[in-house]
């Protein structure tokens, strides 16, 4: 038995609904990290199996994985470190070889922060629901009693960096794409590591695409803006290299690189729900083109309006589901659906073990790019009818107040309500849409409206602001 630690973490700071999220050397440390890799072995039942553990480029990844990796082995587990990887690798290796695992990140956040995110074999997602919280009690035992001894397991190093890059061109064929120039601003993450794996020829055959790239250099401390596309303020530079270098498109990917945000050639913001319905339309088409008949398509509640509709109109079948990936993954394998899409640039294959991955959908975009000859900003323009504010947070005392507010307002004839995920009022004319959430983890209400044209969103968008703040 492994020794007790003294002053044990409270795991319950970091750990949360889908992920454990802490801050290093205070509420993720490599005591409870190997603590967490016997509680993942033993609560999953996975004595004798493999598991696969690798990390982001933060500083503390590296020592955590070998933490990680120290207690899932004392548990008995067969532990393959694959070293430095995206998130989006974690969930194809689960996926191809069949195996749960952990990757080490903190995605967005700042350096300080690092945390888990986990998977059962075939890239099952493991949260609240799915035993994240059973590992968390089980693990804080094993940090107040320390961690009982048994048969030891083994360790040893796989690389499946290759086999991840092969995969994703055997789903999207690029080879006949018009030549193009594309900016990549990795923000010092893990897309560094994987664009010239996957877009470049440093291990497979280039492609007709010219890289230029920003801050691909792997550093976890983030030295020139934070990993985090959804800030308007981290996309500037990428917004202004494009236009310097009259590149075709930019892509930027936050620091696992699972989501992946689109600028046009102008410059401009090709919002999520556009790339959701340009890449629905794609995957539709595929499954229609295989003999399947209304395939599905989840999208969240905070979508553009504009892409159920694309989604019928293309003859699929859109399913609506609240926000979050553990909700998006366990939706897209009820519904057997082709793809998934999220407001956040979360994306969702079903080729893809149901798991998200920037750089798929990534190359969706660029396949529907290079196989025609108008610019990203008209091709992009069929795909955004609709105006939207984006997602607009308050940070305030009493939110549940704020709601009710927004409620006597707006209950009244002409306006629809549900509350499928927050509240969502819609005009029964068409004309707008809202929706307010409560985050789960901070003290914020989030706004997100939709309207016919710019007047109306700003009309409504300003109307409920002033309510939620007053």
């Amino acid at each position: 038995m492994t020794t007790a630690e003294n002053n044990p973490v409270d795991l319950s700071a970091s750990f949360k609904a889908y992920d454990v999220r802490g801050i290093v050397g205070e509420t993720i440390t490599a005591a409870s990290v190997r603590a967490v890799g016997a509680a993942f072995v033993d609560v999953l039942g996975l004595k004798g199996e493999t598991v696969l553990v690798g990390g982001d480029m933060r500083p503390s990844s590296l020592g955590f994985s070998q933490a990680f990796a120290e207690g899932a082995s004392g548990r008995g587990a067969k532990v393959q470190l694959l070293g430095l990887i995206s998130t989006d690798e974690l969930y194809f290796a689960c996926g191809a070889l069949n195996a749960a695992g952990a990757v080490f990140t903190a995605s967005h956040n700042p350096a300080t922060y690092n945390g888990i995110k986990m998977a059962k074999a075939g890239a099952v997602p493991v949260s609240s629901e799915t035993g994240l919280m059973d590992i968390r009690d089980l693990a804080q035992q094993y940090l107040a009693d320390g961690i009982p001894a048994g048969d030891a397991g083994t360790v040893t190093d796989i690389d499946v960096l290759k086999k991840y890059a092969e995969y994703l061109r055997s789903l999207v064929d690029l080879s006949g794409s018009r030549p193009l120039k594309i900016v990549v601003d990795a923000g010092n993450g893990m897309a560094g590591m994987t664009t010239p794996a996957v877009l470049g020829d440093t291990l497979l055959p280039g492609l007709p695409f010219e890289i230029v790239p920003l801050y691909f250099e792997l550093d976890g401390t983030f030295p020139n803006h934070p990993a985090n596309p959804l800030e308007p303020a981290n996309l500037l530079d990428l917004q202004a290299a494009v236009v310097k270098h009259g590149a075709d498109i930019g892509l930027a990917f936050d620091g696992d690189a699972d989501r992946c945000f689109v600028i046009d050639e102008l410059g401009a913001p090709v919002s999520p729900s556009a790339v959701t319905a340009l890449v629905a339309r794609r995957e539709i088409a595929r499954a229609k083109g295989l003999g399947e008949e209304r395939p599905a398509v989840i999208h969240n509640l905070i979508t553009s309006r504009a892409v159920p509709e694309l989604i019928n109109h293309d003859g699929g079948r859109a399913v609506r589901t609240r926000v979050g990936h553990s909700f998006i993954k366990a939706v897209m394998a009820a519904e057997g659906a082709v793809f998934g899409g999220e407001h956040s640039a979360h994306y969702y294959f079903r080729d893809f073990f149901n798991a998200d991955t920037g750089m798929l959908a990534a190359m969706h975009v660029l396949a529907a790019l290079g196989e025609q000859d108008g610019p990203l900003s008209e091709l992009g323009r069929e795909y955004e009818p609709y105006v939207s504010s984006g997602e607009i947070n308050s940070q305030l005392a009493d939110v549940p107040a704020a709601v009710a507010r927004v409620r006597a307002a707006y209950t009244r004839d002409g306006v629809a309500v549900d509350e499928l995920d927050g509240v969502t009022f819609t005009a029964t004319d068409g004309s707008w849409w809202f929706n307010l959430r409560a985050s789960n983890t901070e003290p914020f209400l989030r706004l997100n409206a939709e309207a016919v044209d710019a007047t109306t969103m700003a009309d409504v968008r300003d109307d409920v602001l002033a309510l939620v703040r007053q």
